[in-house]
């Protein structure tokens, strides 16, 4: 006797034309963009490394405050962290600082674990204020260690400078160039994290946690893996923008702006969007060459943007626009397609992450 068929058989489909095509043309640009340190000039090429640097710290703060809901105000002690990691392992151990900046990855991940264990028995705005005391903590230590600088800070040896050099490549086309990768890197495992069953996991929590644990996901756990490599990657990211700018101090790396510009980028593109912290990134820039020669107007005119966008485009510029002609450059949403599909009430919640993953 033959065994009878299973009526729910479902069909996924994780891609379309748009993202397809846009899969394509962005294998051109990043062609494009990798040639630039022969071609463009010294100041440009350092602008570009400043917006994919920029670009992979909006990207960081997206995933842990748009999927894992941990919203961060104290993302700046990881990126100065970093900073100092770099100098430190430069200077007193004698490494090469592209060797540097793993080290610095690898402390940023390590200093996270414990950092955890205070911000996840936090909620809410308590969990917001919890992160940025965190980075104040980060500040005044470093503040205290006169082998550091202490309160004045401490600057790179050119000796050491001068190792970033590669061949014919500049330092500040080789420190492009790590931008670049950095940047691609970060968007590059986002996606791919996210079109995962662990991605689909942090989905379903940000959706409705309660929903997601009747579902058997395990929230710490994915909130703890997002929040060390977010933290991981934040440092990295910090020690490049050290290495570039070859001056450390704790006012300037523990500085509350860092983590601003990320809030402001995020919430301008799109919180929770892939596409959103490129689009927020583009602006910013834009902004920033356009307003910067207005002083404190400025930051006031960044302010009164991303309060004018949360009141009256909540999604965001990207979100709303994807949500408009119902369009999506990186497609990490799965349509499901059943004969037999139990109501959404049926499960606490009735979000959809939570359903596809019973499934």
């Amino acid at each position: 006797m033959s065994a009878p068929s299973n009526p729910r058989s479902v069909h996924v489909w994780q891609s379309s034309r748009v993202s397809r095509a846009a899969g394509w043309v962005s294998g051109v640009v990043i062609i494009f963009l990798a040639t630039l340190p022969w071609w463009m000039g010294r100041g440009q090429v350092s602008v570009m490394m400043e917006f994919f640097y920029y670009l992979a710290l909006a990207q960081m703060w997206n995933l842990l405050a748009g999927y894992a809901g941990i919203v961060s105000l104290g993302q700046q002690a990881f990126l100065g962290l970093g900073g100092y990691v770099l100098f430190f392992a430069s200077i007193e151990l004698g490494l090469h600082p592209l060797a540097a900046l793993l080290v610095a990855a690898l402390a940023g991940a390590i200093v996270a674990l414990p950092g955890a264990l205070v911000v996840f028995r936090l909620q809410g705005a308590y969990q917001a204020i919890g992160t940025w005391v965190i980075a104040e903590v980060f500040s005044l230590f470093f503040l205290q260690v006169q082998s550091l600088g202490a309160g004045s800070g401490m600057s790179l040896p050119v000796r050491v400078a001068r190792m970033v050099q590669i061949g014919s490549l500049r330092r500040d086309s080789v420190l492009y160039l790590i931008a670049l990768g950095i940047g691609l890197l970060v968007t590059a495992c986002s996606y791919a994290l996210l079109r995962s069953k662990t991605g689909l996991a942090l989905m379903a929590v940000r959706d409705n946690e309660l929903s997601a644990r009747t579902a058997g996901v395990n929230s710490q756990r994915i909130k703890l893996m997002v929040f060390v490599a977010t933290s991981c990657g934040t440092a990295l990211t910090g020690a490049l923008i050290y290495l570039a700018k070859l001056r450390i101090s704790p006012q300037a790396a523990f500085d509350i702006n860092w983590t601003s510009y990320m809030l402001f980028i995020v919430v301008i593109g799109g919180i929770g969007t892939l596409e959103g912290p490129i689009v927020g990134t583009l602006i910013f820039f834009l902004l920033r060459q356009y307003l910067a020669q207005m002083g404190s107007s400025y930051l006031i005119i960044l302010g009164a943007l991303a309060v004018v966008v949360m009141l009256w485009l909540p999604g965001g510029l990207w979100g709303t626009f994807a949500k408009r002609f119902d369009i999506s450059l990186f497609t990490t949403q799965r349509l499901f397609v059943a004969d037999e599909v139990p109501p959404e009430n049926e499960i606490e919640g009735g979000d959809s992450a939570a359903i596809a993953l019973q499934r």
